[in-house]
C-alpha cells in the first residue's frame, strides 16, 4: 500500500487525525521503515488496531502469531533475506498453498515472488509488524551461533600471549581478522540487539574471559569465551572502532556503527579499560529508532509532568536532571529539547559524547584533549546568540558558575548532575562553591530519577507480599489490604525474566518560594526533601509505589531502584 494511501484512509476511518498523520511521516522520514511502524511507535495507533483495520479493509484474516509455533519446514520454505526484505512469514502449509502473514497485505510484489520461488499458491492473512520483527528473530537466527564459531576455533592456532612481553601490534591485527574472532564480535553484536541489551560487557579476568549484557537495567552473563581469544577479541572490538591496537595503558573512546538489513543504522559507544588482566571493553547500543522522546511516555506522573514543562517553556533558569549513570536522564533532556526544538529558537548542547543527533539543533562534541571542554564550549555559546543551552554535565566549579550566570542573563539552560535525588542537588551545587543565592535564584527545577523494570504483561500474575512489608516499603497503612502487587511468572515473551522494557521514577522538585528561602537559610538535605514533600513533591520511592499500584512494576523493583523515605 502506498504510503499515502493508507495514511488516507486511516485519516477517513477517523483512526488518525491529519496532524498525527503529518508527524508520522515525519518520524518516517527521519527513522525509515514502514508508515504503520511510525504510528505505533508515536502511540497514536495500536498494533491490533492497524492490523484489524488491514484486515477490515482487505477483506483478509489477521492473527496472533504469538500464538503458533510455526513449523521448521514451513520456515525453511522461505529464506531469511526474503523475509526481511518484505517483513513477513510463513506460518502453515496445506496441499498446494502456503499462508503468509503480512503487515502489508496490499504488497503483491511479495506475493508475487512467494508464489515463483515456491511454487504454491500464496493466501495472505495479516498481523502487527511488531510481532512479525519478533517472529522472524525467533525463527531466522541469521548470525552465526556461539557453538557454530566456536566450532571453528580449533582450525586456527592463536598464540597466548604473556601480559608482561611485549605486543606485537602487526601479529595481533592479523590474529583479529581470523573469520572465527570476526564471526564472534559479530554473533556479539548482533545478538545484543536481539536481546534488546542497553550495554555489552566483554571482561577479561586472571583465569576466565566472559560477556554479559544489560537487559532492562540489569546484568546477564551470556557467553565466556575460550582464554586464548582475549587479546584478538579485544583487538577486533577497537580496530572497528578506530582505536589504537597498540597502547593497551591507557583508557580509549571510540565508536562502531553498522547497518543492519533493512537499511537500519546502529551506533556503539565504545570504551576500552586497562584492567590487571586485560582489557574491559564496554560497548553502549545507541539506538536512534527506539528513543522515546514523547514525554508522556516517560513514567511522569501527571503533576510531576506538569511541573516539568513548565519549567522548561520558561524564557530563562536552569532545569536540572540528577541521578547515576544509565537512569535515562540524556533521553529526559532529549525529551524536552525535543519539545523545544522550534524554528523560532536558537538550540545549543554540549555533550560528551553526542549520543544522537537531531536537526535543527546546533550539537558540539567535547575533545578534552584539545582543551575544548564544557567551560570553554559554553562561553562560546554565550558568543552564539542562544535562547537555550544543553549542557551535557556540570563536573566543575567553572562550568557550574558559567551555567549559573547564563540562567541569571536570560537564556534557559538544560544540564544533568549526578547526585542521589532532587534535594540533594542544591547541596552538590553549594559543595561546588556556587553562593546560595545564587543556586536559589537561577535553578527552576530540580528532577532526581530512576529507571526501573517494567512487568511483562504476558506473564503477569498477583504475588502475595505481607501487609507489614508493604508498610515497610512505604505504602500507607491505611491502604495496605487493599494494595495488590504483582510479578511476571517469566515466559518467552520475556525470556523467563518476568520483566520486558523500563519505566521512569522520577522526584521532580520545583523551586518553590519555602525552598529558595531554606537555602538561603543554609538548610540541609533533609530539611529541603521534607519541605518539598509537604509542597506536594513525589520522592523516587512514591514514583515507584505509585507505578506498582498501577502494575507497571513489581515490588522488587521498588526496593531494588530505590531508598525508603526518612
Amino acid at each position: 500500500m502506498a504510503i499515502n494511501r493508507l495514511g488516507e484512509l486511516l485519516v477517513r476511518n477517523k483512526l488518525i487525525d491529519e496532524k498525527q498523520l503529518t508527524k508520522a511521516l515525519e518520524e518516517q522520514k527521519a527513522s525509515g521503515g514502514r508508515l504503520g511502524a511510525s504510528l505505533t511507535k508515536l502511540g497514536f495507533l495500536k498494533e491490533e488496531d492497524l492490523a484489524a483495520f488491514l484486515s477490515r479493509q482487505y477483506g483478509v484474516p489477521s492473527i496472533n502469531l504469538n500464538e503458533f509455533e510455526i513449523d521448521e519446514n514451513v520456515i525453511k520454505l522461505i529464506p531469511a533475506e526474503v523475509v526481511q526484505k518484505y517483513q513477513l512469514i510463513p506460518v502453515n502449509r496445506a496441499g498446494s498453498t502456503l499462508i503468509v502473514a503480512m503487515a502489508d497485505p496490499s504488497n503483491i510484489f511479495a506475493i508475487d515472488d512467494i508464489k515463483f520461488m515456491t511454487g504454491y499458491n500464496v493466501e495472505v492473512v495479516v498481523t502487527s509488524e511488531g510481532s512479525i520483527k519478533t517472529a522472524i528473530d525467533k525463527y531466522y537466527d541469521q548470525s552465526a551461533s556461539f557453538d557454530d564459531v566456536m566450532g571453528d576455533l580449533d582450525d586456527i592456532d592463536l598464540e597466548v600471549i604473556d601480559e608482561d612481553d611485549e605486543i606485537d601490534s602487526g601479529e595481533l591485527a592479523k590474529a583479529s581478522e581470523d573469520a572465527p574472532v570476526v564471526k564472534l564480535v559479530n554473533l556479539i553484536l548482533t545478538d545484543a540487539i536481539k536481546k534488546k541489551a542497553s550495554d555489552i560487557h566483554i571482561e577479561p579476568y586472571e583465569k576466565s574471559f566472559r560477556v554479559r549484557y544489560r537487559i532492562d537495567g540489569v546484568l546477564h552473563e551470556v557467553m565466556k569465551p575460550p582464554m586464548k581469544l582475549k587479546n584478538a577479541l579485544t583487538s577486533r572490538v577497537k580496530i572497528m572502532s578506530e582505536m589504537d591496537i597498540s597502547e593497551r595503558r591507557l583508557p580509549q573512546d571510540g565508536r562502531i556503527k553498522i547497518k543492519l538489513p533493512g537499511g537500519k543504522d546502529m551506533d556503539y559507544r565504545v570504551n576500552c579499560l586497562p584492567t590487571l588482566f586485560g582489557e574491559k571493553i564496554c560497548l553502549r547500543l545507541l539506538d536512534k529508532s527506539n528513543l522515546q522522546l514523547d514525554m508522556t511516555k516517560l513514567g511522569y506522573e501527571e503533576q510531576s509532568l506538569k511541573w516539568f514543562k513548565e519549567q522548561i517553556h520558561k524564557p530563562f533558569g536552569m532545569v536540572l536532571v540528577t541521578g547515576p549513570t544509565g537512569s535515562g536522564k540524556t533521553v529526559s533532556l532529549y525529551s524536552a529539547l525535543s519539545e523545544l526544538n522550534t524554528p523560532t529558537e536558537n538550540i545549543s548542547t554540549a555533550e560528551d559524547p553526542v549520543e544522537f543527533n537531531f536537526a535543527g539543533i546546533n550539537q558540539v562534541q567535547m575533545h578534552e584533549e584539545i582543551g575544548l571542554n564544557f567551560a570553554s564550549e559554553l562561553r562560546a555559546f554565550l558568543r552564539q546568540d542562544p535562547d537555550i543551552i544543553m549542557i551535557g554535565e556540570i563536573r566543575d566549579f567553572e562550568t557550574a558558575e558559567i551555567g549559573v550566570k547564563a540562567a541569571l542573563t536570560g537564556h534557559l539552560v538544560l544540564s544533568t548532575l549526578h547526585t542521589n535525588d532532587a534535594p540533594s542537588t542544591i547541596n552538590r551545587l553549594l559543595n561546588m562553591g556556587i553562593e546560595p543565592f545564587l543556586v536559589a535564584s537561577a535553578v527552576n527545577l530540580i528532577t532526581g530519577q530512576r529507571l526501573g523494570r517494567r512487568i511483562c504483561q504476558e506473564c503477569m500474575v498477583p504475588e502475595d507480599i505481607p501487609r507489614e512489608t508493604l508498610i515497610q516499603g512505604g505504602i500507607p497503612e491505611d491502604q495496605a489490604d487493599e494494595t495488590i502487587c504483582y510479578k511476571g511468572e517469566g515466559c518467552s515473551n520475556c525470556n523467563d525474566t518476568g520483566y520486558k522494557g523500563r519505566v521512569g521514577f522520577y522526584q521532580v522538585m520545583p523551586m518553590f518560594e519555602e525552598i529558595r528561602e531554606l537555602i538561603l537559610a543554609g538548610a540541609n538535605t533533609a530539611e529541603l526533601k521534607r519541605e518539598s514533600m509537604r509542597l506536594g513533591v513525589k520522592t523516587m520511592r512514591q514514583s515507584a509505589l505509585t507505578k506498582m499500584i498501577e502494575k507497571v512494576t513489581s515490588f522488587e523493583e521498588v526496593l531494588r531502584c530505590t531508598i525508603a523515605d526518612d
